[in-house]
């Protein structure tokens, strides 16, 4: 009895090997291939349509700026300060320029000069009185009753925009503050 030869099939299966081996090659070359197409791919549909969507390499770390500010124009804000109670009161400058929507800070100093304890807090007003609805506080101590300590100074921020809506004709404003004593805050040191 004679055995089959099984050469020719291990030559058709080898062959047959090959060509899978070749045609998964191939694809896997296709497929790096299109994965590198889709970046500009992607920049052409998106020029294309309209949607300015930046890719990591193209995108600039720039700071944001505030484009509501109004550049056009500056306003004078003068700092006053009228102290009702014993202690000094007054703002660390007289004026600043600001343009409208710009962020900016003013810092009043208060000195008590008693040997106790007082509570007190600031009422502001603004001239011109129709200035007060575009003068917007962002921080302010004039929010909630200070106390100061015997002989405490204290440095006091107010951190405000003007709404560029201020009308035109607008071009100073006045913030003042009166700092009094609360009533019945008397307190023994």
């Amino acid at each position: 009895m004679t055995q089959p030869d099984h050469k020719p099939q291990e030559v058709l299966i080898r062959k047959l090997n090959v060509q899978m081996l070749g045609k998964l090659l191939v694809v896997a070359v296709l497929m790096l291939g299109f994965g590198y197409a889709l970046v500009p791919m992607y920049k052409k549909i998106c020029e294309i349509t309209g949607i300015n969507v930046l890719t990591p390499q193209d995108a600039k770390v720039e700071t944001a700026g505030n484009t509501q500010i109004d550049k056009t124009r500056s306003i004078t804000i003068e700092f006053d300060a009228n102290a009702q109670g014993p202690w000094r009161f007054r703002p660390t400058v007289a004026s600043m320029q600001v343009h409208p929507g710009e962020m900016a800070q003013v810092v009043y100093e208060v000195v008590n000069t008693q040997a106790r304890s007082i509570d007190a807090q600031a009422i502001p007003s603004y001239a011109p009185q129709q200035a007060a609805s575009y003068f917007k506080k962002l921080e302010c101590f004039c929010f909630k009753q200070q106390t100061l300590g015997p002989n405490q100074a204290k440095q006091m921020p107010v951190v405000f925009y003007i709404d560029p809506a201020l009308p035109k004709d607008v071009k100073t404003i006045t913030l003042s503050y009166t700092f009094f004593e609360v009533a019945g805050s008397r307190k023994a040191s």
